[in-house]
């Protein structure tokens, strides 16, 4: 799709903004918008000033083009100041602070909550009748503003920060009103079609990852051959197995390791050469590094044992235990702390095959999942080494192995192939928004489909 560039164009005067229509504005917020600081929690008041509690809406809150409302807290606060921190609809809440990519962002407050005030580190922006707060919103979304706050934000670590006062100091585009709701229209309707292919390329990958385990568990339950004799295994969430398979309980056919973490406050136990795995390493199927390292001393002193290349590592104690169980084969040699288990396989069992397998009972392992006194998820170790297990020869699990893996490469590409059209899609929806809202595309001959609510959408947020 492409559209007409405005006939006559004039120098923004600003670098990063370039040419804008002739009839265009440009000036700083301030010029249309009026900002508003928040109330800070914990305040203290004497007693005989009257309070009241009210909800607040803090910085987890303001999402990316929308607010949160599953978690909104409250606060207490002098009923002399209510009206003074009291949001408005179409107010435009921006955070002060986060990862660059949202920084700033912002989003529309409609009046969800009444009486709803915001956290100190939430800007609430107050556009006059010369700016639609939907314009505001969407303007902040595009390139040319991301630009600009990474321009005046202050940096730490990963997260960075900005002022008030850069923030109403930011350079806007503006149409008429009346350009400014046909723009949004437009941009209403555009966006949501690019979401929708958005969501399709989502669901494509969740259906894709769904199959990928379907095979994995057909596949270390059911064998290759669908034409093979079956018995039944004896096992209720099992079923029928390959009756040439044998049945076992895990802890007949493996040993296990537990880990340990070295005591912190011992420099001398850190930043080795030895990798010590955690939960937070646990994001492939092959472990060779980790994150953090012990020396040699802390091996020598803790009781810290070096797990074997070909264990199969699992996380048996955390909070990802309540969506997902992660398991990796330990390339190279590796300590380990408390959260995890390392399981080395008997000589009538594959490594590989050992992985596949646990990934592929990831059902029947939930039921050993419990959670602790503090609500941590817990796999009940004594419990599930007693699972029983079906296991074919050697030279099965090496065939059913190289299989599943030819299978799943090819469900990976596909899934990589969806990833790459949503992030094209992502691309073109912001290009999309950055084009229209700084003049480099006329849009004012479009007009929406038949039927369409984005007209009356966009009345919504505009100011009161």
């Amino acid at each position: 799709m492409t559209f007409p560039a405005y006939p006559e164009v004039k120098d923004s005067g600003v670098e990063w903004l370039g040419e804008v229509p002739a009839h265009w504005v440009v000036g700083p917020l301030r010029w249309y918008a009026t900002i508003q600081g928040g109330v800070a929690k914990g305040k203290s008041y004497s007693d005989d000033t009257p309070t009241v509690d009210l909800p607040y809406l803090r910085v987890a809150n303001v999402q990316d083009g929308h607010v949160d409302l599953s978690s909104v807290n409250t606060v207490t606060v002098a009923l002399s100041e209510v009206d003074r921190y009291r949001l408005q609809p179409g107010d435009v809440l921006m955070n002060e602070g986060g990862d660059n990519d949202k920084l700033g962002r912002g989003t529309v407050w409609q009046g969800e909550v009444s009486g709803c005030l915001h956290q100190n580190h939430v800007f609430a922006i107050r556009p006059n009748h010369h700016l639609l707060p939907y314009w505001l919103s969407m303007f902040t979304r595009s390139s040319a503003a991301r630009s600009y706050f990474y321009l005046y934000s202050k940096q730490s670590t990963n997260l960075a920060s900005i002022s008030s006062s850069n923030v109403m100091s930011c350079p806007l585009p503006l149409p008429p009103a009346a350009e400014q709701r046909q723009i949004l229209s437009f941009l209403d309707h555009e966006t949501a079609r690019i979401d929708a292919l958005v969501e399709e390329q989502q669901r494509l990958i969740e259906l894709l990852k769904e199959k990928r385990q379907a095979v994995i568990s057909h596949a270390v339950t059911k064998g290759l051959d669908s034409d093979v004799p079956m018995k039944d295994s004896g096992v209720e969430w099992l079923g029928e197995v390959p009756s040439h398979w044998k049945v076992f309980r895990l802890k007949q056919i493996v040993s296990v390791q537990g880990g340990s973490t070295p005591a912190k406050e011992r420099l001398d136990f850190w930043g080795g050469h030895i990798p010590w795995v955690s939960p937070k390493d646990m994001k492939k199927d092959r472990i060779s590094d980790s994150s953090d390292r012990i020396t040699e001393k802390a091996l020598s002193e803790t009781g810290l044992s070096m797990i074997k290349p070909g264990a199969v590592l699992i996380v048996v104690r955390g909070m990802i235990l309540a969506h997902s169980v992660p398991v990796a084969i330990a390339e190279d040699p590796v300590t380990i702390n408390q959260d995890m288990k390392a399981i080395s396989p008997c000589d009538q069992l594959k490594s590989e095959y050992l992985l596949l397998l646990l990934s592929g009972i990831k059902d029947a392992i939930f039921n050993y999942i419990d959670s602790s006194a503090h609500g941590t998820k817990k796999l009940e170790w004594e419990r599930f080494e007693s699972i029983k297990i079906p296991l074919p020869e050697l030279a099965e699990q090496k065939s059913i192995c190289r299989k599943v893996n030819e299978q799943a490469e090819q469900i990976y590409k596909l899934i990589g192939a969806a990833i790459s059209a949503m992030k094209l899609l992502q691309e073109r929806r912001s290009a999309l928004i950055s084009a229209a809202v700084t003049g480099k595309i006329d849009v004012r001959g479009w007009q929406p489909p038949a039927g369409s609510s984005v007209t009356a959408d966009i009345t919504q947020t505009e100011a009161v």
